[in-house]
């Protein structure tokens, strides 16, 4: 094979193929990236048989044929190469690179292209619809609840459903749960509910230009995506999630309203002197504001006050702080709510203009 192209427009997708290799070693299949040139195309394909990326560029093909070589070492030479047009040539189980009109020239030793796996395909599956920068932002407001203990698998990945009006996507560790449940204009066919391994979202968040369209297609086992020419999948995670909604309170009889930003502020300040490997951090919610204050320990304590809005008795709460300022920093506007109506059940953190997503945190007894 012997191909023309330039250095930014092979690099941009050798640099997306590494996420899907497993980069273990050169001489494992699934450490190559797959290349194939015909027409004036040419064809990238990665996969560590868990998750898989097929691409194509414009190049001026000199000659049709395919190969594949170690991603690894062929990224970091592009990288290192100037900016020009490349001719690449793979030939008796060397593939030359050699940009033109350079005294530059690399040689990479290269796997016979039929070894590569085969990839996953929708089969007779189609793909539908939804807005890039809304799902996106729907694993933006969730995926930070997820489990990250793997004899709790099922819990390591984000749930989601479809809905009458859209689809419902969770995350829970079983201490708290972040959840949206976002409406589409969109036809969305119906599936079964699944679990999605949150690097399919990282891939997601690189790939993704927040503008213009998804393709996304859920079979049994696998999740499959589509921006423009881009197309990638992921196995999914398999096993039964929780029922989340029995941890959903129903009602909550007080709500403490407060800035955003002013609770992000104190709690980053007091959480300096906070020791405890559970991050607890304590709350005392009164009608003069929401008194934030560490455990004394031998380093110190931090206290601070931040206004509120609230009516109701004093109460007094004990969270592990990364619970509230995750979410947080995710929320949108400028003011947001905790919703209680005893210091050890549930909380719900909601934003406080309309939105459709909001989070559930269960409290540490205050004296444990």
């Amino acid at each position: 094979m012997k191909f023309v192209c330039s250095k930014d427009s092979i690099l941009n997708e050798i640099i997306y193929s590494m996420d899907f290799t497993s980069q273990r070693n050169s001489l494992s299949v699934t450490s190559n990236v797959y290349l194939e040139t015909f027409d004036d195309r040419l064809v990238i394909r990665a996969t560590d048989q868990k998750v898989g990326f097929s691409t194509e560029i414009a190049v001026q093909t000199l000659e049709k044929g395919k190969t594949m070589v170690y991603c690894d070492k062929f990224l970091n030479i592009l990288r290192s190469l100037p900016d020009s047009e490349i001719q690449f040539t793979a030939q008796s189980g060397v593939f030359a690179i050699k940009p033109v009109n350079q005294t530059i020239d690399f040689k990479l030793r290269t796997i016979n292209a039929e070894e590569f796996p085969t990839m996953e395909s929708i089969g007779d599956n189609s793909y539908f619809t939804v807005s890039q920068r809304s799902f996106s932002d729907m694993a933006n407001q969730t995926i930070f609840a997820i489990s990250e203990d793997e004899t709790r698998y099922f819990l390591c990945g984000l749930y989601l459903e479809r809905t009458a009006t859209g689809m419902n996507m969770v995350g829970t560790d079983g201490r708290r749960l972040s959840i949206v449940q976002r409406k589409f204009d969109e036809d969305i066919p119906a599936f079964s509910p699944v679990i999605i391994p949150p690097k399919f979202f990282a891939v997601l968040k690189k790939l993704s230009t927040e503008e213009g369209s998804l393709n996304l297609c859920i079979t049994e086992n696998l999740i499959f995506a589509q921006i423009a020419n881009r197309l990638f999948y992921s196995t999914l995670i398999k096993g039964q999630y929780p029922n989340y909604q029995r941890v959903i309170p129903e009602s909550q009889n007080y709500c403490s309203i407060m800035r955003i930003q002013d609770m992000l502020d104190a709690l980053r300040r007091v959480s300096l002197l906070i020791e405890n490997k559970a991050k607890r951090i304590y709350l005392d919610i009164s009608e003069a504001g929401v008194l934030l204050t560490s455990d004394e320990n031998e380093v110190g304590e931090a206290k601070e006050i931040i206004p509120c809005k609230y009516e109701g008795p004093e109460n007094k709460v004990a969270l592990n702080f990364t619970y509230l300022i995750n979410p947080l920093k995710a929320m949108e506007g400028e003011y947001f709510s905790i919703n209680f109506s005893e210091p050890t059940k549930a909380m719900t953190i909601k934003a406080e203009s309309e939105r459709d997503y909001y989070h559930v945190i269960m409290p540490m007894q205050p004296n444990a």
